[in-house]
């Protein structure tokens, strides 16, 4: 009888848990991965590439992208690259790269620095 009340009550704080953090979610006071919204992490606009011509991108660059969990994730690094002018990037989640193209040489401690201050490395 007792270990039937303690299941019951390790199963409710569970779901306790679970649901605060799927509702924090949800309004936009937690996000998916580091759980604070508000985090010193620099959320970037969406940028829309007009340019989608790749011959005029003649630089390219691949990077390993580490601390991305989400496509949420994926995103903001996709999106704090495209944010340096003449940039083209597209991350890939599963395998934690980055394809940038640039229609400038490829200036690799910029695009670091950018990523970094997304909340993400870039690793050798």
């Amino acid at each position: 009888m007792i270990v039937n009340i303690v299941i019951i009550a390790l199963v409710a704080v569970g779901v306790f848990f679970g649901a605060r953090r799927a509702l924090g979610t949800a309004t936009g006071k937690r996000d998916c991965c580091s759980g604070d919204a508000k985090s010193s992490a620099k959320k970037f606009k969406n940028a829309h590439i007009t340019d989608t011509d790749e011959s005029h991108y003649p630089y390219a660059a691949d990077f390993s992208v580490a601390g991305m969990s989400c496509e949420n994730c994926a995103r903001n690094v996709t999106n704090a690259l495209d944010s340096i002018d003449g940039t083209w990037a597209t991350v890939d989640l599963e395998g934690r790269t980055a394809h940038v193209l640039s229609k400038n040489p490829i200036d690799a401690a910029a695009y670091k620095s950018v990523v970094s201050e997304a909340g993400y490395r870039i690793v050798a």
